[in-house]
């Protein structure tokens, strides 16, 4: 078979193999050890025990969970629509190559940069009563009155979450979004300049069809990362007030950490892979590019 081969079968097998085996290494052999996992009654100290699939029929009863669940699809609906309208008008308004553009795309990307917990930790100083300015800055331009409690009720803890999330990701987004709008022949504008189209006209006859696979791109790692979401409620919340804001990994988190059951974790780790295939699954079929 070796001798079959093409060269340039064996040159993108050298280039492609160390990639290969860090993705069986850091992929492959943890997922197959989480599957066996899930089927055993796995205490942090202590010898596994195979239950089969007892562990998949107790996720159906574990009410923190359950109550996740919807949690985390409102919160990924709401980020993926913030995402993309901020990401968007971004691209749009760097598009062009003007004197100061690459200004401002540096200042939109650099938040990007920025760890995830350490954002998180800074709007958490931000958003507190005692020292945070943004209280204090918002009772000086009239928009409180008091103290206002950030993370006090779910809405509040909500509205606070997505704002430091769409803060942090929405300049990666443009980057995805602002490649693709480059790639598009300015041919076509001139074109539609000569047949005096609208601006609206052009934006959703020439820039969104043509942008579809960085949207798409955008859309797939927006709701998987919005699925997994773990740190910005983990820290500025801790799934408070009342597990109001438990996500579905922090409810995974709490099995495996908190009650020491890692099969039950397992479990709900391997459910939520095999959810996040076909979600990803059924976007490619309805975001691909037609021929």
């Amino acid at each position: 078979m070796v001798r079959s081969w093409k060269r340039s079968d064996l040159v993108g097998l050298v280039y492609t193999g160390p990639a290969g085996l860090v993705a069986l290494v850091l992929f492959g052999i943890p997922i197959v050890v989480a599957f066996y996992m899930s089927l055993t009654d796995w205490p942090l100290i202590g010898n596994p025990r195979f239950v089969g699939l007892q562990q998949y029929q107790a996720i159906g009863s574990n009410d923190l969970l359950m109550s996740s669940i919807p949690f985390t699809l409102v919160y990924t609906a709401a980020a993926t629509t913030a995402f993309f309208v901020v990401a968007l008008g971004l691209a749009l308004f760097v598009q062009d190559a003007k004197r100061g553009v690459g200004l401002f795309r540096t200042a939109f990307f650099l938040p990007s940069v920025v760890g995830v917990t350490s954002a998180t930790l800074l709007f958490y100083a931000m958003y507190n009563n005692e020292y945070g300015p943004l209280d204090d800055l918002l009772r000086a331009v009239g928009l409180a009155h008091g103290d206002v409690d950030f993370l006090g009720t779910q809405g509040s803890a909500f509205a606070s979450t997505l704002v430091l999330t769409t803060w942090r990701y929405a300049g990666f987004n443009m980057l995805l979004l602002l490649t693709g709008l480059q790639a598009i022949p300015k041919d076509l504008y001139e074109a539609a300049a000569v047949d005096g189209a609208s601006r609206w006209r052009v934006f959703t006859q020439i820039t969104l069809p043509l942008l579809r696979p960085s949207i798409a791109l955008m859309l797939i790692l927006t709701v998987t990362g919005s699925l997994l979401v773990f740190e910005p409620f983990f820290v500025l919340t801790a799934g408070g007030p009342d597990n109001s804001t438990v996500t579905v990994v922090m409810a995974m988190f709490r099995e495996a950490f908190t009650k020491f059951d890692l099969g039950a974790a397992a479990a709900i780790s391997v459910v939520i892979l095999i959810a996040l295939v076909i979600l990803n699954s059924l976007q490619f079929v309805a975001l691909r590019k037609e021929d």
